[in-house]
């Protein structure tokens, strides 16, 4: 088990990535780097090698692909996360690293949008897009991240190991930030540094296409994490709706005490059944989820059992 995993995933990245390796080892000079090159059709992985990298490859496309291979092969008690980019200066990764070591903290999200994302970053889509996500996932899950979709972070064994990875793009920050805040594990937020690519590299996110994924991963795990909230809303809106229909028809009831347009009833009342069983749907989910979260606290005690044995293993 090493001390300090640095995950590097890289697609495309020979501009830059002998630089992020050599400043990494600076930063931190007692830890592994590893590199996931992607299929990359340029020297990414040549050069990463040469920089002092151990170079792996994930022949899945997609981020969400590459994060999964790395969390299931390396083992380690603090993980770094950075991009291959450049975009990420390293005087932060000591202190990223140092708050799961020594403070025992889960995850810790390394906080673009609190310092220089903005005057850095040239895509205003791009800071549309995060501040979207940031305001929609602190206010359904009730919580505080200060940056969703940062790739520059620090994680726990706990964390690795109990982290379930569903998405395979880009939408993978987002299923991480949801998974820690929906079971109660320790983040912290810690103000980085941004500074935008060098000129000549080209970022892989697709603005609007990453971005509808992005979306419909936070409703999807809505749906899954918090599902009372979730079809109770639903039953809302077919109840309203249902109300509005009915509402002109049993007017006319009882003033006349007929009923002209009873498809309308039909359907009102159809609604109505629909919403009621979409209410009791989310309650069993709910119920179902109650019971995750139990038996998660159980696999994560599990995890820290198997971290604790690995770790006399190695001394």
């Amino acid at each position: 088990m090493d001390k300090i995993a640095v995950l590097i995933p890289c697609y495309n990245e020979a501009q830059t990535i002998e630089k992020v390796i050599t400043d990494t080892h600076s930063a931190l000079p007692e830890a592994v780097i590893y590199v996931y090159d992607n299929n990359s059709t340029d020297r990414t992985a040549e050069l990463a090698a040469g920089a002092g990298a151990i170079v792996r490859q994930e022949y899945k496309q997609g981020k969400g692909n590459v994060i999964r291979r790395m969390f299931r092969e390396i083992d380690a008690e603090c993980y770094l996360m950075l991009d291959g980019d450049d975009t990420y200066p390293l005087d932060a990764a000591r202190e990223l690293v140092d708050r799961v070591l020594q403070r025992h903290a889960d995850m810790v999200v390394g906080d673009r949008l609190s310092s220089t994302y903005y005057t850095e970053n040239k895509r205003p889509f791009h800071n549309f897009g995060n501040n979207l996500m940031r305001n929609g996932i602190n206010w359904l899950f009730r919580s505080d991240i200060k940056d969703i979709m940062t790739g520059y972070r620090a994680f726990s064994y706990e964390f690795v190991k109990t982290f379930p990875v569903f998405s395979q793009g880009f939408e993978i920050e987002t299923e991480m930030t949801i998974h820690a805040v929906n079971y109660n594990m320790q983040v912290e937020n810690m103000v980085v540094e941004y500074r935008d690519r060098p000129e000549g590299s080209v970022s892989k996110l697709n603005t609007f296409q990453d971005g509808f994924r992005v979306i419909h991963k936070m409703i999807q795990l809505y749906r899954n994490y918090k599902p009372l909230h979730f079809f109770g809303l639903v039953c809302l809106l077919l109840m309203l709706v249902a109300l509005l229909l009915v509402a002109p028809v049993i007017g006319v009831y009882f003033q006349t005490g007929l009923v002209p347009r009873f498809p309308t009833l039909i359907v009102s009342g159809f609604l109505a059944l629909a919403g009621i069983q979409s209410f009791f749907t989310g309650l069993t989910l709910e119920i179902m989820a109650a019971k995750d979260r139990r038996d998660f606290e159980y696999r994560l005690n599990r995890v820290h059992a198997d971290k604790r044995a690995k770790l006399e293993t190695r001394k």
